[in-house]
């Protein structure tokens, strides 16, 4: 057991990933990981089970809201909490129930414990049934991944004041939640309660919700959730809280300085994640860290010390699963002796509300920072006619072209299934094309997608059926 070509600590998106190309490419691969299941914490508690909250709250808001006007008429729902909860549960089951399958069937020993670095470089593994492990690799893989970040004067504690895991397990729907951060977390899981019945508020520090996005389309994001009850405070610093006579109480200031106060029932603080390299004894090994706490890496995600590598939420880049995913079968290839290489200038981003946001590329507002001349294209899903069908007209695709090459640049895109329709334009971007390469790509009709042809028809002034 302890002799492998690859090593990997971490058992999420990046770290399974890394097990199963290496296995493929003929390693002997040993995979670590702390929890009893698999997929880290996006299978097991973020990405998969707050999609299929979203899904079932979706659902529950379709009946309650808009089943009449599509001729469906039913008595007044009512909701199984419990129910919902149990289906999320069985999709994560399911889900990383395959992972283990996966594990088996490409030879990779899973070893259930906690990884640290020794000197060598090899991985001290203390395992959960109290035993202890130690393992050499020509090659180890350090892909722990993110906690969320914790404010000093929020701390959780799992019943009033909560990080995403536990807001994905209240076991009745809160009266009133408050939202600390506007980006992709916060909205998706405050979308889910909204649905469901609470009232929620959004205290977002920045001046956009979603700052990572083009500003039209925060902004359109914005105009739809507040349109369906979401309360959405922008520049709002949050200063502390206390016991009220209203209950729990969340003290914040405006950008004008004026102190507000919201009485609520839960607060879910979702400011964003760190790297989790403490388990690792990065200090006592001489791991380097940057400023932020991750670990550092050269452009092969080399860390400082020979034959240990890193990928994932640890290293720069966005905190993403999908962009984990691409490190890790770029840097095992690389170990094998191919060309892996990541495009970090096309890995989509997509927050899962109603209507979804999805972007990729660069905003209109980044490329005209870097003196880029641009000609911009949108096609709003109002004059589209699946979206119309389907009652989902809020939202719009717009695409950022090169004013000279038209070489695409960037999509943003607010709507209906956005989360699939945008890997059209990550494909393109991908591939160096232009506008005109979508622009002159027959779409089915009617589909959503024909909203994305329409936008790059646009961008030089051709749109059909947008005015």
């Amino acid at each position: 057991m302890g002799e492998f070509d690859l090593v990997v600590i971490g058992g999420g998106p990046g770290g399974y990933v890394a097990a199963i190309r290496g296995a493929q490419l003929g390693m002997r691969v040993a995979l670590v990981e702390a929890r009893s299941t698999l997929g880290g914490t996006c299978l097991n508690e973020g990405c998969i089970p707050s999609k299929a909250l979203l899904q079932s709250s979706h659902l529950f808001h379709q009946v309650v809201h808009e089943a009449a006007g599509h001729g469906v008429l039913a008595a007044p729902p009512a909701l199984d909490l419990a129910a919902m909860m149990a289906r999320k549960q069985a999709v994560v089951d399911e889900v990383v129930g395959g992972l283990g399958l996966l594990m088996r069937r490409h030879r990779v020993q899973v070893l259930r414990g906690t990884g640290a670095l020794e000197p060598g470089p090899r991985v001290a593994v203390a395992l959960a049934d109290g035993g202890r492990e130690l393992l050499t690799g020509r090659a180890i893989v350090l892909a722990t991944g993110s906690d969320p970040v914790e404010l000093p004067f929020l701390r959780f504690d799992g019943r009033r004041v909560v990080s995403s895991t536990e807001a994905l397990a209240f076991e009745a729907v809160p009266g009133h939640l408050a939202v600390v951060g506007g980006g992709a977390i916060g909205l998706e899981l405050g979308s889910v309660w909204a649905r469901l019945g609470a009232k929620v508020t959004v205290l977002e520090m920045l001046p956009a919700i979603a700052p990572f996005a083009d500003a039209m389309a925060s902004r359109t994001l914005q105009r739809a959730l507040a349109q369906q009850g979401m309360v959405i405070e922008l520049n709002a610093r949050v200063m502390g809280a206390r016991e009220g006579e209203g209950g729990f109480e969340l003290l914040w200031q405006d950008k004008k300085g004026g102190e507000h106060v919201l009485a609520c029932d839960k607060v879910l603080v979702a400011v964003g994640r760190r790297p989790r390299t403490a388990g690792l004894e990065p200090g006592r090994v001489g791991l380097a860290l940057d400023e932020r706490g991750r670990i550092e890496v050269d452009g092969g995600w080399q860390t400082n010390l020979p034959g240990v590598y890193a990928i994932g939420d640890v290293v720069r880049g966005a905190m993403l699963a999908h962009k984990a995913e691409e490190e890790a079968v770029a840097l095992v290839e690389r170990l094998a002796g191919l060309d892996g290489h990541v495009d970090y200038d096309a890995i989509p981003s997509v927050v899962y509300t109603e209507p979804e946001l999805a972007s990729v590329g660069l905003t209109e507002e980044q490329a005209r920072e870097r003196g880029i001349e641009v000609k911009v294209g949108r096609f709003y899903f109002k004059a589209n006619a699946r979206a119309k069908a389907l009652g989902r007209e809020e939202g719009l695709v717009k695409l950022v072209a090169d004013a000279a090459s038209g070489r695409l640049l960037g999509a943003h895109m607010v709507g209906p299934g956005v989360s699939e329709l945008i890997h059209e334009a990550t494909l393109c971007l991908r591939l160096g094309g232009t506008s005109q390469d979508i622009a002159r790509t027959c779409h089915a009709h009617p589909t959503l997608s024909e909203a994305v042809k329409e936008a790059a028809l646009a961008v030089d002034g051709r749109s059909i059926h947008g005015g």
